[in-house]
């Protein structure tokens, strides 16, 4: 009789740590989603970021060409206007 009951007594243990291990395993399932999700989200807005950086840098780099070449031709034809006007004299 004894013999009945400690196995019961197993089983409805081992029944207990199962449960208790499958809901351990969803609250783990469920944190690394989170961290994941957070990962993700935090990867995202630092390549967005990245981007940003690198337009903001490309917009500065043509601007100063574009105003480098305005004052190389700017002077290029002072030169020669000036060169023209000495020539005419």
């Amino acid at each position: 009789m004894l013999g009945g009951l400690g196995k019961l007594a197993a089983e409805g243990l081992a029944h207990r740590t199962e449960k208790a291990t499958e809901e351990a395993v969803h609250v783990v399932e469920g944190v690394v989603k989170e961290v994941v999700e957070h990962a993700k989200e935090a990867g995202e807005k630092a390549i967005a970021e990245a981007f940003k950086k690198a337009h903001e840098t490309g917009d500065k780099v043509v601007k100063e060409v574009t105003e480098t070449v305005t004052n190389t031709v700017s002077n290029a034809v002072t030169h020669a206007a000036e060169g023209l006007g000495k020539l005419g004299q």
